[in-house]
């Protein structure tokens, strides 16, 4: 019986601790999100004949300190919507670009994070990131057009309820795409 040589033995054993290190640890957590934010870029506007205006907009949701939100109170806004989660690596690599977007249009633009998470995470998450995106929690079923089975999965929302953009996965969110899309929504 031949016996593999103790290099051998050794280089392997390095490559299942680094991938056991990458898949099951905090350290394969932020490294899934550094190459997030490397590969993302700004997302696209949809072309005409895909935008839709959202046909229901009956949506509860509920804040971070409980208090209950309608989603009707952002008709005749512009919205920028956001479906995350904590444990979500994309989702996490994109926020840095979101609060800086958040910072230069909170107060034109309704910012809506919906997070599908457990609370006490999110509110963990939030409190050790000092993150000071608006973050919600579902109350209701989502409407059909804001429906997602991957996150993250973000839109931009017009002021008459159509849906200008959308984007499943990462993206950077604070390009110069992004300003120019919400800077002619805002004339509008």
């Amino acid at each position: 019986m031949k016996m593999n040589p103790p290099k051998k033995i050794i280089g392997n054993l390095f490559w299942v601790v680094l991938l056991v290190a990458f898949l099951f640890t905090p350290v394969g957590f932020h490294v899934k999100v550094f190459f997030a934010r490397l590969f993302s870029s700004s997302p696209s506007e949809l072309k005409g004949v895909e935008q839709t205006v959202l046909v229901n907009n009956d949506w509860k949701l509920e804040g971070l300190e409980g208090e209950p939100v309608d989603f009707n109170v952002f008709n005749g806004k512009v919205v920028v919507l956001n479906f995350w989660a904590t444990w979500c690596p994309p989702c996490i690599a994109e926020m840095p670009s979101f609060e800086k977007l958040y910072h230069d249009y909170a107060d034109q633009v309704a910012f809506v994070f919906v997070a599908n998470d457990d609370a006490q995470k999110v509110l963990r998450f939030v409190r050790e990131n000092k993150t000071p995106l608006p973050i919600y929690f579902e109350k209701s079923a989502t409407p059909a057009q804001l429906a997602s089975k991957s996150i993250p999965a973000s839109y931009i929302i017009d002021t008459n309820g159509t849906i200008i953009l959308k984007k499943i996965g990462v993206a950077d969110w604070n390009g110069e795409r992004t300003r120019i899309l919400l800077d002619r929504l805002l004339e509008d």
